[in-house]
This record gives structure tokens, C-alpha cells and sequence, in this order.
């Protein structure tokens, strides 16, 4: 089936094991013999086999495909950098293929990256929220291979948020490398169907358009209940936190720890100004969080690690703890509005709207945004 510049192949919903993109080998070997290949890649990369395991790169050079290169994404090719930490590029240890950074001084594939390759492919894991910065390195990656007439392929992998859309479509003027696309927080589709959806809406520079291939994700339904076989960045470690992303990363840019440095990253929020409860915690310095909010200093909060499982996101505790800062003034920090995509939730927040308030007024870009996204889906 082919849609204007892209194609994608059809697949039968049986009642069998779910296999990823990446493990579909025979569907895209033959787009990539006999051709020079870049990977986008991390520590999520993988292809399971039964009992085992092996990374995509490893795979496919066992296979005698010429990789080479890597192009790494934020926190680096081994998911070990913090969040937003420049990452430099460097060679893999194992392989000595070179490591391009897509997380440093450039975000962007250059003429130079892409002169001697033929076909990028990518294969990152995402969560399915708007500030999750894979889909940005997508888009770059999509515009790159347009500007300089390569091929791209993209090995889809499931959605663990996919079950839900929720949250404020993202307005143009708070753009950013958190934010790029007018979706709302939640979009509810997986990586492979987004980058459909930015070649087809003319989202890419001047509206170019990639050469772009996308291996489906077989036996795949978005309403299941995925369990990542692998954390898909350092402050995401469990299924848990997967699931209470969406609904916390806004307090990123307010003063409330969300439990960087601690085992419970976004699975508890704290301060410690708040009033003693029966609930406290210590961010400390550690791997995936050199330096965490309120580092060394005893934050009393709530533990959200058995909070029952969101379809939506929830505002309360955004709010709950707006109301009872000290420092109003100084709750919301620059970044905020890029992670709301608008300048509407901060001063929603601020004149005492409720929840069901502020979700009302995202409804219509939902439903707008609920429309574009039908043509592109390629799962239930």
C-alpha cells in the first residue's frame, strides 16, 4: 500500500505473540543489502529472540550489512546520560562504529553525516508524549534524509501510553526541541505512524518530504497493556513511571522534585517546604541524575508508585501544589510553557481554575487533532 511518499506494510491482528519492527527482519533486509547504512539507536535497540537478546546494530552486522554509523539520540547510545546533558560524540566500544550525537551541538544530521550513507534506519522506544524528545530527533532525522535524497526506515514499536490522547495541543509560538508538533501532550500514536503523520502534514523545513519506509509492529493492538522489556531512558524505570510521565513532567520546570536521584523517578513529588508527611524522600546524586532538584535535602511528598493506572492526565497534583507554595511567584520556571505548549495552563493555574475547567478548554484541538491522526494509523 503506498501513501504519496511513504509506504507501510499491511498486517493480520491474530491472536499471536506481538513482534516489534526491529525483529521483522525479513520485511526490510532486502531494502538494505548491498547498502551503506546509519542507525538511529539506543540501549533500546533491541531484538529478542526466546530466552535472549541482541542489540539491532549487532544484528544486523552479524547479517553483513554495511552499518556505518550511529546516530545517538538525548541521554546517549547507552541511555546513561541525564536529561538534557549535552552528549559528545564518540565510538562504540564494541562494535568501533562511530557515534554521531544528535543531542549536542548538533540536533540535526549534516550534508557531511549523510554523504557516504544510503539508508538511515530508526529504532528508538517511545513513550508517547510530546516533550519526549525521540520524536524531535525524528523529525531531524526526517528532514536531514529529505534535504540529501536518502532513504529512511523506521521499525515501529509499541506505544505504552497509546491507550489515551489528553492534554493541550501545542500552540507554534512555544515551539522547541520539547515541543515541535501542534499534538496534544498525549497523542496516542506510535513512532512509526508520528513520523507518517510529519511527512504528510508538511511538518518538515520548506515541506519536504522523506523517502520514508515504516516496518510494522505485528499482532499489535494500542489498547494493550505493554510492558517494555527495557526502560527506555535512565528516569523511567518501570512501567509505573511510563504512566505517570505525561502527567508529571510538568513539574520539571516548578520547584517540586519528582524523585530524580532517588529509585522512584516520576513516581513521587516533594519539597521540601511543603508540611511534614508521613511520606519523605532524598533526592542524591547518581547515575542519570548528576545533579537532581533539592539534592541532599529532605522532601516531604506523596508516593504515586501504586497509584492506579492513568488513562488521562492528571492536573490535581499540578494544581494541589500550586496552591500551596510559598512562593507563587516563583512556582512556574521559564520552561514551563514550552512543556504546556501554550501560555494558557500557567495562568489557568493561577486564576483557580479546576481540572475539569482547564481540560474543557482543550477539547476542540483534541477533537481537530483526533481527526488528523485517523489518517495515519496503522493499528487498531
Amino acid at each position: 500500500m503506498i501513501l504519496m511518499t511513504f509506504s507501510f506494510l499491511s498486517f493480520s491482528q491474530k491472536n499471536e505473540k506481538l513482534k516489534v519492527g526491529a525483529e521483522r527482519t525479513e520485511l526490510f533486509l532486502n531494502d538494505i543489502k548491498e547498502k551503506n547504512v546509519a542507525i538511529v539507536a539506543n540501549l533500546t535497540s533491541i531484538i529478542k529472540s526466546q530466552n535472549s537478546s541482541i542489540h539491532l546494530i549487532d544484528s544486523l552486522i552479524k547479517l553483513n550489512i554495511k552499518v556505518k554509523k550511529v546516530f545517538s539520540p538525548e541521554h546517549g547510545f547507552r541511555g546513561e546520560a541525564d536529561a538534557g546533558e549535552k552528549v559528545e560524540d564518540g565510538k562504540d566500544n564494541k562494535t568501533g562504529l562511530p557515534i554521531i550525537s544528535l543531542h549536542g551541538s548538533n540536533k540535526k544530521p549534516t550534508k557531511d553525516h549523510l554523504k557516504n550513507i544510503d539508508v538511515v534506519i530508526f529504532d528508538i522506544q517511545d513513550v508517547g508524549a510530546r516533550f519526549y524528545t525521540y520524536i524531535s530527533t525524528l523529525h531531524y532525522i526526517m528532514e536531514a534524509v529529505a534535504e540529501n535524497n536518502k532513504e529512511l526506515i523506521i521499525l515501529d514499536r509499541p506505544n505504552p501510553n497509546g491507550h489515551y490522547i489528553d492534554g493541550p495541543v501545542l500552540e507554534k509560538q512555544f515551539q522547541s526541541f520539547v515541543g515541535m508538533h501542534p499534538v496534544p501532550i498525549v497523542h496516542g500514536m506510535t513512532i512509526g505512524e508520528f513520523g507518517i503523520m510529519i511527512n504528510e502534514e508538511g511538518w518538515l523545513l520548506n515541506q519536504v518530504k522523506s523517502n520514508l519506509k515504516v516496518i510494522p509492529i505485528k499482532n499489535y493492538d494500542r489498547n494493550i497493556n505493554y510492558l517494555l522489556p527495557i526502560k527506555p531512558s535512565p528516569n523511567l524505570p518501570n512501567k509505573q513511571s511510563i504512566n505517570l510521565y505525561p502527567s508529571l513532567c510538568f513539574f520539571e520546570q516548578t520547584p517540586i522534585s519528582i524523585g530524580r536521584g532517588t529509585t522512584k523517578q516520576f513516581q513521587v513529588i516533594g519539597s521540601p517546604e511543603w508540611s511534614k508527611t508521613s511520606f519523605n524522600f532524598t533526592p542524591q546524586s547518581m547515575k542519570g541524575a548528576k545533579f537532581p532538584k533539592h539534592m541532599d535535602i529532605n522532601c516531604n511528598g506523596i508516593d504515586l508508585s501504586n497509584y492506579p493506572f492513568l488513562s488521562e492526565i492528571n492536573l490535581k497534583w499540578l494544581i494541589d501544589a500550586y496552591n500551596k507554595s510559598k512562593n507563587k511567584s516563583k512556582f512556574f520556571r521559564d520552561g514551563f510553557n514550552k512543556l504546556a505548549g501554550n501560555n494558557k495552563l500557567k495562568n489557568q493555574i493561577i486564576n483557580g481554575y479546576s481540572e475539569k475547567q482547564i481540560k474543557q478548554s482543550w477539547k476542540d484541538d483534541i477533537e481537530v487533532f483526533k481527526s488528523i491522526r485517523s489518517k495515519y494509523l496503522l493499528y487498531k
